[in-house]
């Protein structure tokens, strides 16, 4: 697999979006350790970013690279639906 390139746009330093950070950290880490690029876009500090990605609610995860590109929308708490809404699979470590 190529390297993995998410975005993950939070509205500031919530509970929701420390949770989500959270949440994908372990998720990238248990499952494409080394093999991941996670950008983290507060949209309260970038507003255009938001604007020029249609960012409508956060956290917002999208996954650009592999194509095609996919987004998953909350708190990323359920590994399982993470990995199918953004079409991965975990690795077989």
């Amino acid at each position: 697999m190529s390297t993995l390139h998410l975005k993950l746009y939070i509205s500031g330093r919530t509970h929701s979006s420390e949770r989500a950070i959270a949440n994908l950290k372990r998720i990238c880490e248990e499952d494409f350790s080394g093999r991941y690029v996670l950008e983290v876009i507060d949209v309260l500090e970038h507003p255009e970013v938001a604007r020029e990605e249609r960012i409508m609610v956060t956290p917002t995860l999208i996954k650009k690279l592999p194509t095609p590109m996919r987004a998953v929308i909350g708190d990323l708490t359920d590994k399982s639906k993470i990995l199918l809404g953004l079409d991965l699979k975990p690795s077989d470590d």
